[in-house]
């Protein structure tokens, strides 16, 4: 997959995905001193949130740009370049948290496996993300384009968007317990429309 993304575009374009992501720090309730991980952090702007409520933060995105942008905007906070498909944290942490990231993971399985390597005995992982049915579609019209011109061996969808079931399932096999899972609808229009999705 590519990881390249405009951050320029992104922070001005895309705000809400951050806008989005405080209620969810609010769920994640982290400590002064609590170690905690922002896995797909992006351009940075939850893990200062974040690390403005006291604790120690590591942002991690496979994207060399957002890793980029991120050190620039928030210099005192530590961004590492990674995958989290296949990353895991030095040290256990207290808690990892995932904004509007795990749906791009589409090896969720190391995904899934990578964080509970990362959490300590009792960490806690808070996360949103695109579920089953998101952008559907997208994801429905885009498979029957690429058959109707004969490509459909080329496809790659850049996307894995899983039911609850499907994901709490995946945690439990990885030694994790599930406390709460939502699916909710949030409509979130494209205020540059069809441009906005070419970007």
């Amino acid at each position: 997959m590519n990881h390249q993304w405009n951050t320029g575009i992104y922070d001005a374009d895309m705000a809400f995905v951050s806008q989005f992501g405080e209620s969810l720090i609010e769920l994640l309730r982290p400590q002064p001193g609590e170690q905690i991980m922002d896995w797909g952090c992006g351009t940075g702007d939850l893990a200062a949130a974040i690390a403005a409520r006291g604790a120690i933060i590591t942002g991690i995105d496979a994207s060399d740009e957002m890793i980029q942008t991120a050190r620039d905007k928030h210099p005192q906070l530590n961004f590492i370049l990674a995958d989290g498909q296949n990353y895991t944290a030095e040290q256990p942490v207290d808690a990892v948290f995932s904004n509007a990231a795990l749906h791009w993971l589409t090896d969720a399985n190391g995904a899934a496996a990578s964080i509970a390597a990362s959490l300590r005995t009792g960490g806690r992982f808070v996360a949103e993300f695109g579920g089953l049915g998101n952008i559907a579609s997208i994801v429905t019209e885009v498979p029957n384009a690429f058959a109707a011109i004969g490509c459909s061996d080329k496809l790659q969808l850049p996307w894995y968007f899983p039911s609850i079931g499907q994901y709490a399932s995946l945690l439990e096999q990885h030694g994790l317990s599930v406390d709460l899972a939502l699916c909710f609808d949030r409509p979130t229009p494209l205020e540059a429309g069809e441009q906005g999705f070419q970007r």
